[in-house]
């Protein structure tokens, strides 16, 4: 049975780890070439909605009660707050008061100056007296005036305590309760309301992007209009699933950073954008006659690529490329060292040293070289666990 058991084990070879051969040094090959590629660039953007609606209150005093709560969507004319409004319905009362008093007044003023008149008509009176009733006549209508505008007032001041929202969106947060003291110049505002059926996304190029936008003929108007749907992805790494649209960009260049800001709009019909978020604008752009590799072909020493470039002669000369920043994780577009027709190694580039001679091998090759050393390392495992079992049973 032992002889048996060498028998098999001689069969599946003598070399362990079942790796492929590469004394041989042979490695896969591939040739550079150019094609059209699709470049991605990304932005930090902040979400806003598209209005946001800050409360605050325009009289004093404490908050007697809260209609909404955090999140909840409302209507514009909807009730938030209901400050304590006592002192207000006095006032109006006065006010009221104030206006009988007026009408009053001049209902006897009137009946004294029509009288007056009667009575100048008929020579009893003189031209004094005449005009002392007209002018209490006018000075009564002046006095209900005023006490009607005082009214007006007064009811405008308790209409403001009774907090409603300007417009239609969704509640932000409430950082005062019931009983708190509020007023025109607390900091914090009551809340805010933000409508966030379209969602006001914020990103900024630099001024040298902007500068080659508005060199076109239509200018910076011409260059939004034609702005490529942009995507976003939030904060969690994932994409949002509307597509988005540059509508205007801001006439001032920040001079802290040498930025100018874009905004984009999104439509939010789930309510999954909030105000107030952040995230990555991705900007899509076609680019013709670019070349790209695989990562996996590459090795980076201090922030630089390099590759390993096959010479007429099969020797490979460690070369440095420069690559577009924006990738998608597992290729590079080439911006320099590398040109079309050049051949590098794609595949199993650690083994490497410059100067090296190697045999090239296309990638299918070299991926059986792989897939036939991993068909015989398991063979080996199989027998090598035969052995042991039929070594215990010995």
């Amino acid at each position: 049975m032992i002889a048996a058991i060498g028998a098999v084990l001689a069969s599946c070879g003598g070399k362990s780890g079942g790796k492929p051969n590469f004394a041989d040094n042979e490695y896969a090959v591939r040739q550079a070439e150019t094609q059209g590629t699709e470049l991605q660039t990304t932005y930090p953007a902040t979400i806003k909605g598209i209005q946001d609606v800050q409360i605050r209150p325009k009289v004093s005093g404490f908050i007697t009660k809260v209609c909404v709560h955090e999140g909840q969507e409302v209507k514009a004319g909807q009730l938030l707050f209901v400050i304590d409004n006592e002192t207000y319905q006095a006032q109006v009362r006065q006010a009221k008061a104030s206006v009988n008093t007026a009408k009053a007044q001049l209902a006897t003023s009137k009946l004294k100056y029509e009288n007056s008149k009667v009575l100048f008509s008929n020579n009893v009176i003189g031209d004094y007296e005449l005009s002392t009733a007209e002018n209490n006549y006018t000075t009564s209508q002046a006095q209900l005036a005023q006490a009607q505008a005082l009214l007006a007032s007064a009811e405008e001041s308790l209409s403001y305590c009774y907090v409603k929202s300007p417009a239609s969106g969704v509640v932000g947060s409430l950082p005062y309760k019931v009983g708190a003291l509020v007023s025109a110049s607390n900091v914090d505002p009551l809340t805010t309301v933000s409508d966030i059926s379209t969602m006001e996304v914020y990103f900024s190029v630099t001024e040298k992007d902007m500068l080659s936008m508005t060199k076109g003929d239509n200018g910076i108007n011409g260059t939004i209009a034609a702005y490529p749907e942009v995507k976003l992805q939030l904060a969690d790494g994932s994409l949002y699933r509307h597509a988005g649209k540059v509508v205007k960009a801001s006439g001032v260049i920040d001079a802290a950073t040498g930025s100018v800001s874009l905004i984009a709009h999104f439509t939010n019909p789930d309510g999954e954008l909030r105000s107030g978020g952040s995230g990555q604008i991705i900007v899509p752009t076609m680019a013709s006659n670019t070349i790209v590799i695989p990562q996996e072909a590459t090795s980076e020493i201090q922030n630089k690529k390099f590759v390993y470039v096959v010479g007429k002669d099969n020797k490979v000369k460690f070369t440095e490329i420069q690559v577009n920043p924006q990738n998608d994780g597992k290729t590079y577009i080439v911006t320099g060292g590398l040109k079309a027709g050049d051949r590098y190694v794609s595949k199993g580039i650690t083994s490497l040293t410059d100067g090296m001679e190697i045999k090239p091998i296309t990638e299918a090759q070299y991926q059986k070289k792989i897939d036939d050393a991993a068909k015989l390392g398991e063979s080996q495992s199989s027998a090598k666990g035969f052995a042991n079992i039929m070594s215990g049973k010995k």
